[in-house]
């Protein structure tokens, strides 16, 4: 069987730009060289309890964005999380495989306590279960499809040690029955800044989408922040947000253009926001049309995601199967 590459992205919005350069591209690019295995993870989502409907229609966006943007699901398996009920079984196997400190150690946990002590309130305040557990339902994610690589940012290298422990720990104990699988981080992972400066993040509420409007994107564009040189002032392009963004767009030979008229002097922030604008919609032109597409026919998103499943599961039951056996379930 090929070997197997694992990515998925918790439904939260339709992606941005460092969305794209920073996860999608790098995921898809697997495929060629991968079984590439493409989720869909509402279950994570529902840690933050989200409204219903905003959770339905943020399904489908990052659904509909994964394929517009170039998945190919008859060259990978591409699903909702949800749809494959032997996750939450494999959870709860894991689990108690899964020693509490290990979950103690854990980013996402660490921080939420972190910022209650900052306001003296009690630790586990607003700490549901599901936010605490979430990492070892992230490990049956990627133990469940025995997953060779998970294709991860640096600062996300921890979920899948976590999933390597309770591998680990699970094989110790019940013999080598779950496949120990390895963090694949590109040495060129391309982060992109967003408008403040700052890594590009819904966190910061600093990002360029890729879908909104002509008019919103342009709007977010325009609020990249700058300096108040004027436009015959020589500027340093190393240390601008405008031209940092713009050289992940414009042919080579335009970034260098740009590059000597900030140099030189005689280059406007106003003006080449606007070049930025017309090469992003240039670059994702094709995209932005079919996101729209899949958007409005949503049942055709469920056939894909359904069969899918369908593909997956057919990997995921004789996993669990020798699961289940090993911990005495099955005979």
């Amino acid at each position: 069987m090929a070997r197997i590459s694992l990515t998925g992205i918790k439904p939260t919005g339709s992606p941005h730009i460092g969305n794209y350069f920073g996860m999608y591209k790098q995921a898809i690019a697997l495929s060629e060289s991968y079984l590439g295995l493409y989720f869909v993870a509402d279950f994570h989502a529902l840690t933050t309890t989200p409204d219903p409907k905003d959770l339905q229609r943020d399904i489908y966006e990052v659904a509909a964005a994964w394929l517009a943007l170039g998945l190919d699901p008859d060259k990978s398996i591409f699903f909702l999380q949800s749809d494959v009920p032997e996750i939450p079984e494999c959870s709860w196997i894991l689990a108690c495989s899964t020693a509490k400190g290990l979950l103690n150690r854990a980013h996402a946990y660490k921080a939420a306590i972190d910022k209650n002590l900052e306001i003296d309130r009690d630790p586990d305040y607003g700490v549901n279960a599901g936010l605490y557990n979430y990492p070892v339902l992230m490990a049956a994610d990627i133990l469940l499809y025995n997953s060779d690589i998970v294709p991860v940012g640096a600062d996300q290298r921890q979920h899948v040690e976590i999933a390597r422990d309770i591998a680990e720990t699970f094989n110790r104990t019940y013999g080598k029955i779950i496949k120990v699988p390895e963090a694949y981080i590109p040495e060129a992972v391309q982060t992109i800044p967003g408008i403040d400066g700052r890594k590009m993040s819904k966190s910061y509420n600093n990002i360029i989408p890729i879908f909104a409007s002509e008019k919103e994107t342009r709007k977010q564009i325009m609020r990249i922040v700058t300096d108040s040189k004027t436009p015959e002032e020589p500027k340093d392009p190393e240390n601008c947000n405008v031209f940092q963004i713009f050289r992940f767009f414009a042919p080579e030979a335009r970034v260098e253009e740009v590059r000597q008229q900030y140099l030189q002097g005689g280059l406007g922030y106003g003006t080449l926001k606007q070049e930025l604008f017309e090469h992003l919609l240039n670059h994702f032109a094709d995209a932005r049309q079919k996101f729209n597409a899949l958007m409005d026919d949503k049942a055709q998103l469920d056939a894909i995601l359904k069969q899918g499943a369908e593909k997956v599961r057919a990997i995921a039951i004789p996993n669990l199967k020798r699961m289940r056996k090993a911990v005495g379930i099955d005979k």
